[in-house]
C-alpha cells in the first residue's frame, strides 16, 4: 500500500535559495530510491519561505529506508539551521487514482 507524506517547511528568508538548492539535491537522489514513486518539491507563491515536500512511497516501510540514506542525512543536517520553525508532516493514503494506476518511476 502506497503512503503519501506531505512535509511542511518554513525557512528563514535569508536561506530560501540555499534551502531550495539543498532540497533539490535531496529530491534528485531520492527519486532514485526503489521505494519512492515521487518526490515533489513545491514552494508557496505568496510566501516563498514556505515549502511542501510531497513524498510518495511504494510501501509503509519505505519512509524509514529513505531516512537511512546518506543523501537524506546530508539534507537534514544542511537545512537544520535554515528552518524558521521545526518541520511537520502529515501522512496520507492514496484513494484515487488507485496505486496501480499511477505512472510509477522506474
Amino acid at each position: 500500500m502506497m503512503q503519501i507524506v506531505h512535509v511542511y517547511v518554513r525557512v528563514k528568508p535569508e536561506h530560501v535559495d540555499a534551502f531550495r538548492e539543498a532540497t533539490l539535491a535531496n529530491a534528485r537522489a531520492s527519486i532514485e530510491e526503489p521505494g519512492i514513486v515521487r518526490f515533489d518539491v513545491i514552494q508557496q507563491e505568496d510566501d516563498p519561505t514556505r515549502f511542501v515536500l510531497v513524498e510518495i512511497y511504494r510501501s509503509p516501510n519505505a519512509p524509514s529506508q529513505h531516512k537511512a540514506t546518506p543523501h537524506y542525512a546530508t539534507w537534514r543536517d544542511t537545512v537544520a539551521e535554515m528552518m524558521a520553525e521545526p518541520r511537520s508532516s502529515t501522512r496520507y493514503s492514496a484513494i484515487f487514482p488507485a496505486p496501480e494506476q499511477w505512472e510509477l518511476v522506474p
